[in-house]
């Protein structure tokens, strides 16, 4: 969407290309006339920029004062309580307008560093922090996201409090508050959470609080206390994550960033934040549906399921399915019963071989069915990418993970199960980028060995055998148990002459999978990748394989 409307007068065109130069550098989408296209109605054009932008910054002069189009369209920006005015030479504002807090910018020629710039910089990210929150919540209240019922059960519900001002600066009460809202923006983009606008909670502001009550009065799940404090020449935000009905507090952590940096570092420290609590989450509510007893939900049944797959072991994936089926009985027409049903049945016919047709076809059933259900959920989506390239259909997996991409660009899934299907076409750097956008996203998500993996055989495949070898110890210190780490270990480590841990990986695909042989291992590790890439590690992975056969 449109962040930034700029109007102004005609004349003043040269001072607004600095405004609108400067927005952009920022990171924002702007919208000034200079770029309507020959034959565009202009009045059309503009009017619709006008109402969609979140923000219209006016630049009073002299000259815009007396037109009566940017007066217009600053009365419609007030209508709509859009408007963040600013002036850029003196002169006596329009009455209506007198009593509206404008910045006084009449001096300011570009320089990124003024005082007066940085603080009016400030107040429109406050101001478009607040923007995207209530745009976040409104969609989910009108549809878009809508909350399971009935069966189904309850996706995690979280209130984000105010966070304290621990540095005692009135200067740092902006910065509690701005945090507040791009976190609550921030994490509003993740379908696995529903997440209450900060209207919800700024009566809390200041006070001591009783969680028990807070989950009770908001009708939470979770609730997420924050601080933040000065800490020499750093800012320290601290956070943790409270279960409202137990008061239990479930993960707490600790940001620093520099001081000297901070507005360059905001928007980072913010998708950190959010990115950490969203990895949380998802582990909490999956450790919570496996520790119920009965009287099961949709929902906890398809936790239950996606449990297995968050740490992959070969032995559970029959209960992942069983949850996954139960899920789908409990609620036939529920989207993600199917998709986690399709997931789960993939990735037994991946790791049992992939040579059962029946698994493969029931799959690929499963994941045109949730897609039917759920054609705009990013969640079920995301799921079928990865069930598609399991099934080996990677153009259709990327298809599916592309356009949940385009519906929410801040969902780590979607960038996953682009990286799945790319690495599977051979498109190893886009492979690559969208694994690593996974990561930023969702640091820290349980899978990390699996997409550690990836990157490494990526790299392998690209030539880069130092970046290749530092992911797949890495993969291995996540998990030394995943069987397609092992192979790429042993095969690695075999080509570099590391021949005792090529060995030892061998001995420990033996133990795990007993009676299988190289080839049952080639087989399914290449069903993940570009076959012909693969050919050296796999050559390399026999080697090592009858190597320690003979010893």
């Amino acid at each position: 969407m449109l962040d930034i409307f700029l109007s102004y007068n005609r004349e003043d065109r040269a001072r607004a290309k600095l405004f609108a130069e400067a927005f952009e550098a920022q990171g924002f989408k702007v919208w000034w006339d200079v770029g309507l296209r020959t034959g565009e109605a202009y009045d059309q054009v503009t009017e619709k920029a006008l109402r969609e932008a979140k923000a219209v910054v006016v630049l009073w002069s002299k000259r815009s004062v007396d037109s009566r189009w940017v007066r217009a369209e600053a009365t419609l920006a007030d209508r709509n309580k859009t408007l963040v005015p600013c002036m850029i030479e003196p002169c006596e504002r329009p009455i209506m307008f007198e009593l509206t807090q404008t910045a006084e910018l009449s001096h300011w020629q570009g320089d990124a560093g003024d005082r007066a710039w940085v603080a009016f910089l400030e107040d429109v990210r406050l101001f478009l922090a607040k923007e995207r929150a209530a745009a976040a919540m409104a969609h989910a209240v009108a549809g878009a996201a809508p909350q399971p019922k009935g069966e189904q059960g309850d996706v995690p519900s979280l209130a984000v409090m105010p966070f304290a001002n621990r540095s005692g600066g009135a200067e740092d009460d902006a910065l509690a508050y701005g945090m507040v809202e791009d976190v609550i923006a921030a994490v509003s983009c993740s379908p696995e959470i529903r997440v209450l606008a900060s209207s919800s909670t700024l009566a809390w502001t200041g006070k001591a609080m009783d969680v028990r009550a807070v989950g009770r009065e908001l009708g939470v799940r979770y609730v997420m206390e924050g601080n933040v404090r000065r800490m020499g020449e750093n800012l320290r935000v601290t956070v943790q994550l409270v279960e409202a009905e137990t008061a239990a507090i479930l993960w707490n952590q600790k940001f620093d960033r520099p001081l000297s940096e901070l507005a360059d570092l905001q928007e980072e420290l913010v998708v950190e934040v959010a990115g950490r609590l969203g990895t949380q989450l998802s582990r909490i509510e999956m450790e919570r549906a496996l520790r119920k007893p009965g009287d099961m939900t949709a929902y906890e049944a398809a936790m239950r399921s996606m449990a297995v797959h968050s740490k992959l072991s070969m032995d559970r994936l029959p209960f992942a399915v069983a949850e996954a089926r139960r899920a789908v009985s409990l609620a036939p027409d529920y989207a993600l019963a199917r998709a986690v049903l399709a997931i789960s049945l993939a990735s037994q016919f991946y790791w049992s071989g992939a040579t059962d047709a029946t698994l493969k076809a029931e799959a690929g059933r499963q994941v045109a069915q949730a897609v039917a259900l759920g054609p705009d959920d990013s969640i079920v989506l995301s799921y079928a990418a990865v069930s598609l390239t399991f099934i080996d259909q990677p153009r259709e997996a990327l298809r599916h993970a592309q356009r949940t991409i385009d519906l929410n660009p801040n969902f780590y899934g979607g960038h996953l199960g682009k990286g799945n299907a790319c690495l599977r076409l051979g498109r190893n750097d886009e492979a690559i980028a969208a694994l690593e956008a996974s990561e930023r996203i969702a640091p820290g998500m349980a899978i990390g060995y699996g997409i550690a993996a990836r990157k490494s055989h990526a790299h392998f495949v690209m030539g880069r055998m130092e970046q290749a070898v530092e992911q797949m110890e890495r993969s291995f210190r996540l998990n030394p148990d995943y069987p397609l780490t092992l192979v790429l270990r042993a095969g690695l480590c075999e080509l570099i002459g590391r021949r005792e841990d090529a060995a030892e990986c061998v001995q420990r695909l033996r133990a795990m999978e007993p009676g299988t042989s190289a080839e049952f291992h080639v087989v399914r590790y290449v069903s993940r990748v570009e076959p012909k890439q693969a050919e050296p590690l796999m050559a390399a992975f026999r080697k090592a394989w009858d190597e320690s056969t003979a010893n």
